[in-house]
């Protein structure tokens, strides 16, 4: 299960990148900004804390967005040192394009499979997530795929 979990965490992570990079961002920036779509507007540190980033690295990945005008910045309600991210309409846009692409892809790859396998198989992998999780005490990850 170690091993075969491994080898498709690997492959999937190469695919994500190269795919994802094909789209004008990296794979944290993909994570980023599929965290503001998921989470609603939230803070830098909330951004770092999700991806598991320091703030610096968080930052720079989120001023990367903002350059290319995927993510705004807004002053936060009750705290005036800090502001609130969100995604533009065109992250959005760059977000669902990306998600859409790769489950097609994972559609194509499951396609033989019956249905009932389909679902027991994300089930699997959804329960071994939040037991991964809960073991390592990291809350909740963002996945730039949508769960399915």
């Amino acid at each position: 299960m170690h091993r075969a979990l491994s080898d498709l965490v690997r492959v999937y992570q190469f695919r994500d990148r190269d795919r994802i990079c094909c789209h004008d961002v990296s794979v944290t920036q993909c994570y980023a900004l599929e965290a503001l779509i998921r989470r609603g507007p939230i803070t830098l540190g909330e951004v770092a804390a999700e991806l598991y980033l320091d703030k610096s690295t968080a930052s720079r990945v989120v001023g990367t967005l903002e350059r290319k005008r995927y993510v705004a910045r807004s002053p936060h309600p009750t705290d005036g040192r800090a502001v609130l991210l969100r995604p533009t309409a065109a992250g959005e846009r760059l977000y669902a394009m990306i998600s859409r692409d790769l489950i097609e892809e994972e559609k194509a790859l499951l396609r033989d499979f019956e249905p009932r396998v389909r679902k027991a198989a994300a089930e699997i992998i959804a329960r071994l997530a939040r037991a991964a999780e809960t073991r390592s005490g990291l809350g909740t990850s963002a996945v730039c795929c949508p769960r399915k």
